[in-house]
């Protein structure tokens, strides 16, 4: 990228159409578009000298100006925290993440975070972007296990982020929920946006902005009274796993937010010990492939399912004999 400051881009014809925070991201491969979207959102970036939002389409003959504030420095600590690595290369880290783990900080969690170790592990990280989430281009819930990607330097933090925008990186959950789906397969496609009353949670029947969303699921294995899905998150929407499977009649066992107090009536006496036994939401990203930003090549990684949620889903087994 450019040394931060004053640029203007005037569109061509191949950029007719794109949004506007997309546009700035491919002319500054060091911008993520997040990033991007936080300069328009504060007005920093103007099309024709008037502010518009992040999804603006430009136009041909449009003039973008826009100011690049140099990086602020991060405050944030390196900390020695443990972290099971699946690959590494100069570009990228593949990570399981366990259970509890915070992916950055945020209200309430200012240490302690995935981003915390990152910075431990590979210092060079606070040098992209200045930003509080250095590398993280997507993320996990804290009581959510499982894969997750990080760049470890600006271009492949802003190619990696383009796939996830552009929906072409394969997301694959398995989560264990109440109840069994009377199909062995199907679309989820409710909107998601947030509650009306509890801004903590997301909702299908969302107040204000209400994005799209789709989650393909089958079923893996069946229980007495529960089930193993396998959910394909073909969007990335807060909390979408857990939502949707809300909104098919099965929630995850375990979700201290969209469970309920009749999740889980009429299982048996040991199988409902069994469940109660889940102190987090047994939900976990097993699948991610995506392109490596470097050589395109496509990679696939999974993780095995963490303790706790292998040990419950043994107990089910068993119980089934």
């Amino acid at each position: 990228m450019p040394n931060p400051g004053v640029f203007t881009i005037e569109v061509k014809p191949t950029d007719v159409g794109k949004r506007l925070d997309t546009l700035i991201a491919s002319k500054f491969t060091a911008l993520s578009r997040s990033h991007a979207a936080s300069l328009i959102q504060n007005e920093l970036i103007t099309v024709r000298g008037a502010a518009k939002k992040a999804g603006y389409r430009v136009k041909a003959g449009d003039r973008v100006s826009g100011t690049i504030p140099p990086p602020q420095p991060i405050r944030i600590e390196p900390e020695p925290i443990q972290l099971e690595i699946l690959f590494e290369d100069s570009h990228l880290i593949v990570i399981n993440k366990q259970s509890g783990l915070v992916v950055h900080p945020a209200a309430g969690h200012a240490s302690g975070t995935l981003v915390n170790g990152l910075l431990y592990y590979c210092p060079d990280l606070g040098s992209i972007g200045g930003e509080i989430r250095p590398g993280i281009v997507h993320r996990l819930d804290k009581d959510t296990t499982g894969v997750l990607v990080v760049a470890k330097n600006a271009a492949s933090q802003a190619h990696l982020a383009e796939q996830f925008a552009s929906r072409s990186i394969g997301k694959t959950y398995q989560a264990l929920v109440y109840g069994i789906p009377e199909a062995d397969a199907g679309i989820i496609t409710h909107p998601i946006g947030r509650h009306p009353v509890d801004r903590k949670r997301m909702a299908t029947s969302g107040r204000g902005k209400v994005r799209a969303a789709e989650t393909r699921w089958h079923i893996r294995e069946r229980f007495s009274g529960l089930a193993c899905l396998e959910l394909d998150l073909k969007t990335g929407r807060t909390h979408q796993a857990r939502v949707h499977c809300e909104a098919m009649g099965h929630p995850v066992v375990g979700d201290p937010v969209y469970g309920s107090r009749k999740s889980g009536r009429g299982l048996s006496r040991d199988c409902t010990a069994l469940v109660r036994s889940a102190d987090r939401q047994m939900l976990h990203a097993w699948r991610l492939e995506f392109n490596h930003p470097l050589s395109g090549k496509r990679m696939v990684f999974t993780a095995p399912l963490a303790g706790d949620m292998a040990r419950l889903m043994e107990g089910l087994r068993k119980l089934e004999q």
